[in-house]
């Protein structure tokens, strides 16, 4: 266990921002996590757990208490059954169980951070979440002083949520465990339409497995989601707003404010719709690598707000707060933020 004072946070986030940490604690096993963990509750300390960095917005005066850096491995397979530490490369994961020949995550290849994040955010993409083949989260409940294990219902899934979102300070994940699918080679059913035109075949057709992740690799580069320490465009916590989901009301409202005008619409169960963050944001005239500081909108896509080399946690927030007012003056639509606010807020 490496313990380190004052230490810079900035290089532990894929945006590259935010102040110092009074004590980082780098711990390599669930043990190590756990000891931190009661150590820094026990002395009423303020604790921030970090993994891979991809989902973090930290403020530029740092975090005055312990910063416990996540770093166990372990990736144990046994048939179609996958358990991963905490600390495990997301991103690297999914690869191997594609070398594997199984199914369930392959449209989630290359996004970046660590496995012990991913039910935190219910992590999805491209038609896929981590919801759909979790079965069971082992963490160290903070409250009841122990270490549990929670099927995939006891984490009360959405979309983009989980209880370890709401409840941000009662968990501390430690392992993941997924049940995948032995398809023959062949991948999960497309349901995301940019893959499937992509691949050239129609909705919920399997594909082969290598082709399906390769082509998520290679959708997810070309909108800069996939990490390059040599591209800005990647200097981002991937995408910044939630897509909005809107009920019938506010949808109505949000119709008779585009007029003759046709927005993305989705259906998202209750009688509700989900819409499009990006489409907003570009229709409300954010485009592309909008702004002239050194934080603007991604070149390759207007979801990701990034970090152009120079950019402080501040800057990077008031062109946040710039896009957020700008959609809700043009739609009425509030975007919300996707990264976890670190001593800041929108």
């Amino acid at each position: 266990m490496l313990v380190e004072h004052d230490a810079p946070l900035a290089p532990l986030t894929t945006l590259r921002l935010g102040g110092p940490a009074r004590r980082l604690v780098t711990a390599t096993t669930d043990e190590e996590i756990v000891e931190t963990v009661r150590a820094a509750d026990a002395a009423g300390e303020p604790l921030l757990v970090i993994g891979g960095g991809s989902n973090l917005v930290i403020g530029d005066a740092g975090f005055d208490g312990t910063v416990l850096r996540i770093a166990t491995r372990g990736f144990a397979l046994d048939g179609t059954l996958l358990e991963l530490a905490a600390g495990e490369v997301w991103a690297d994961a999914v690869a191997r169980t594609v070398d594997e020949g199984l199914a369930g995550i392959e449209f989630l290849a290359g996004i970046p951070g660590s496995a012990g994040a991913t039910p935190v955010q219910n992590v999805g993409a491209y038609g896929q979440e981590v919801a759909e083949t979790i079965t069971e989260v082992v963490a160290y409940d903070r409250v009841r002083y122990e270490t549990v294990t929670l099927t995939g219902a006891d984490c009360a899934f959405s979309y983009r949520h989980s209880r370890f979102k709401a409840d941000p300070e009662r968990h501390v994940v430690l392992r993941v465990r997924f049940r995948l699918t032995d398809a023959g080679g062949q991948s999960s059913p497309i349901k995301y339409a940019e893959v499937a035109r992509t691949l050239g075949v129609e909705a919920n057709r399997s594909v082969d497995l290598r082709t399906a992740h390769d082509t998520v690799l290679k959708l997810r580069a070309g909108k800069g989601m996939v990490l390059d320490p040599e591209d800005h465009d990647t200097w981002s916590a991937g995408s910044f707003f939630t897509n909005p989901i809107l009920t019938d009301t506010q949808y109505r409202a949000f119709q008779d404010r585009l007029g003759e005008v046709t927005a993305p619409a989705f259906p998202a169960g209750d009688g509700r719709t989900k819409t499009s963050a990006a489409w907003l944001i570009d229709h409300a005239g954010f485009g592309k690598g909008h702004g002239s500081g050194p934080a603007t909108l991604s070149t390759k896509h207007t979801l990701a707000l990034t970090n152009r080399g120079a950019a402080t946690t501040e800057d990077l927030l008031a062109l946040a707060r710039e896009v957020r007012d700008g959609v809700r003056a043009a739609f009425g639509v509030e975007l919300v933020n996707e990264p976890v606010m670190v001593g800041v807020a929108l």
